[in-house]
């Protein structure tokens, strides 16, 4: 039973007409989202998988307009070039031959960029407002310190494919009812590397490349946010054929903190103080990130009355400032009291009276009543 492919477009969730940019930045945010680093969701690994191979496609402009034009069912699958040609009598290369279907193949010796890297660190909430420099050990693969990356054993030099002259490809002549027609192979001797290498390396088996651990040393910017990651220029994977290496990017995830909450630069918390506190006012002290403050109660605040601590929040993580930190006012109703205290409470109730909850309910009324006449 066949299980028909999701539409590429779909997978990574952009417009058919989505610019280059805008489909690398939906798929890294879904790898991100979906790596198997990352998330141990049973079907993590296949949406991550699926979300590669939708990359692979629109990512490539060939790749793109081909898919375009004739969907999975294109060049790329059974019938169009691919192991599936010759079922067809060779008509996947008289496609190729004439409309650029398979194209040249890049030169297997020329240099190549290394891929990039991934690497997701958890910080606690301080070290997020107030950033942090570590070092962190990354696992890649390096360049055989034995063989220089040649893949052949010292004092031995790789040699040239008599396959395929070093091209790594083969032209493959074929009948058709259009006449010959030639296409390009990979080169099954040599897969493709226009190489042979007679005495392998030792150290690498033939590779060229060695997997090590890297000591990477990371400065962490104040104000680096959930979710935003820090990119690493060369600390990828190292180039191929002398390539420039990749990049690594470190997604971050920040950890929540008990009594604070974070959104952009601003930092959010909650402040109990007591019945008394509140009627006749007070001077309280605050917990912030950077360091307690005193922060004056006036008489007669109520619960969820907010203040505002300037410049008590994070940074921004691009140097534009400094966020707030807003204290949300929570007054405590006591309980367990003691006989001594209820007394005074049923005192203050029977000198009060009822004038505080009338006025207050009056003033309710006077703006529900202007309210439905539409006054304002």
């Amino acid at each position: 039973m066949s299980v028909s492919k999701r539409d590429y477009y779909d997978v990574l969730g952009v417009g058919k007409d989505a610019p280059k940019e805008e489909i690398k930045k939906a798929y890294r945010k879904l790898a991100r989202k979906y790596h198997p680093d990352v998330n141990k969701a049973d079907d993590a690994a296949d949406k991550f998988k699926e979300a590669k191979e939708a990359y692979e496609v629109l990512g490539n402009e060939q790749k793109r307009a081909q898919y375009d034009q004739f969907g999975h069912a294109g060049p790329q699958s059974q019938g169009f070039g691919g192991a599936g040609a010759q079922d067809f009598g060779g008509f996947g290369d008289i496609f190729d031959m004439f409309f650029g279907g398979g194209g040249r193949r890049q030169d297997p010796n020329a240099p190549r960029q290394g891929a990039d890297l991934q690497y997701t660190m958890t910080l606690k909430f301080e070290e997020a407002i107030f950033g942090k420099e570590t070092d962190i050990e990354i696992p890649k693969e390096e360049e055989c310190d034995t063989c220089h990356g040649s893949g052949a054993k010292p004092g031995t030099q790789p040699k040239t494919c008599t396959h395929c002259n070093g091209s790594g490809q083969l032209n493959v002549e074929q009948n058709t009812p259009f006449g010959r027609v030639v296409n390009k192979r990979v080169c099954n001797t040599c897969s493709g590397t226009g190489k042979i290498i007679p005495d392998k390396c030792k150290t690498c088996g033939g590779s060229g490349r060695v997997r090590k651990r890297n000591n990477i040393h990371i400065k962490i910017p104040a104000g680096i946010d959930d979710g935003q990651q820090i990119r690493v220029s060369g600390k990828g994977e190292a180039g191929v054929n002398g390539g420039p290496p990749g990049d690594l990017y470190v997604v971050i995830q920040v950890r929540g903190h008990e009594f604070f909450e974070r959104e952009g630069d601003n930092i959010y918390c909650e402040m109990p103080i007591t019945f008394a506190q509140a009627a006749l006012g007070d001077e309280i002290e605050v917990p912030t990130v950077h360091g307690a403050v005193k922060l004056k109660v006036p008489a007669g605040t109520q619960t969820g009355r907010v203040f505002r601590l300037k410049g008590k929040g994070s940074p921004n993580v691009r140097g534009y400032g400094q966020g707030d930190q807003h204290v949300k006012i929570r007054v405590v109703t006591p309980t367990n009291l003691s006989d001594r205290q209820k007394e005074l409470l049923r005192e203050l109730n029977d000198i009060s009276g009822n004038d505080a909850a009338d006025e207050q309910h009056d003033s309710i009324f006077t703006r529900m009543r202007r309210a439905f006449k539409g006054e304002s």
